[in-house]
């Protein structure tokens, strides 16, 4: 538990469930102050918060795909937390868009709605921040192991998740001199409402046997490498990717 003079302030995105929630609920128990943001799960994000242990937390909602409303967002976090010191890019959608299996119609609302939150919706919440951050700032990225191994069945979330990591190599470089750090965990399959239909049944037994470990991440060991990489501890981990996959997929 932080000091009172040591508390920051935190924002998650796609904070209502999974490894938002878990991450916002690690955050608050290290002594943070933490908005929860949502997307339309406004219930299950106030729930979220109400659960936090600590005072200080606030709830944020925003569409990120609309470039207005993330402003809106970022601003209400920092007003209601006192600053921005930490913002952590979860939120994400992931469509099923088989190349062989999808009209063009589908294609092109996949690739533009999946883009719109994935990447350029986490590049506008980032922008945002950043002008909240002062030195000693951190940006924590959720990617995904699908940015390197590809996701055939996904095709725009793989591209997204490895454009995150594009994206937040450049802001490393960029926001250095300023003391804030940019990184990145890239997690395989975990126990979540988004990762529910390929858990269950062979397919679930197939998923998990993917790791010699035999099982997949919880959202909390996902949070636990979050909270790492957005510690004072990491800073020279800047630009860094931590795979968070069980060695499901191991890469040089």
């Amino acid at each position: 538990m932080r000091s009172a003079a040591e508390t920051r302030a935190v924002l998650v995105t796609g904070a209502s469930r999974g490894i938002g929630a878990a991450t916002a609920r690690a955050f608050a128990a290290a002594g943070d102050r933490v908005a929860v943001h949502y997307g339309r799960n406004r219930d299950g994000a106030e729930q979220v918060a109400a659960a936090l242990p600590g005072e200080g937390h606030v709830v944020v909602g925003a569409d990120l795909g609309d470039a207005d409303a993330v402003r809106r967002m970022v601003d209400a976090a920092a007003d209601g937390l006192g600053g921005v010191d930490v913002l952590v890019n979860n939120a994400g959608l992931f469509v099923a868009h088989p190349i062989d299996e999808t009209s063009y119609d589908e294609w092109q609302r996949a690739w533009h709605d999946t883009l719109a939150v994935n990447l350029v919706g986490a590049a506008n919440v980032t922008w945002c921040a950043v002008r909240h951050m002062g030195k000693g700032g951190r940006v924590v990225n959720v990617s995904s192991r699908g940015a390197f191994r590809g996701e055939p069945g996904q095709p725009a979330y793989g591209a997204s998740k490895a454009g995150i990591i594009a994206f937040g190599q450049s802001l490393a470089r960029a926001l250095g001199p300023r003391g804030i750090t940019v990184t990145a965990v890239a997690p395989g399959f975990t126990e979540t409402d988004m990762a529910a239909e390929e858990l269950v049944g062979d397919t679930g037994v197939e998923r998990r046997a993917e790791s010699p470990l035999g099982r997949v991440a919880t959202p909390d060991e996902v949070a636990a490498a979050i909270v790492f990489l957005a510690s004072a501890d990491a800073a020279m981990a800047s630009g860094a990717v931590l795979d968070v996959n069980g060695a499901s997929y191991l890469r040089m």
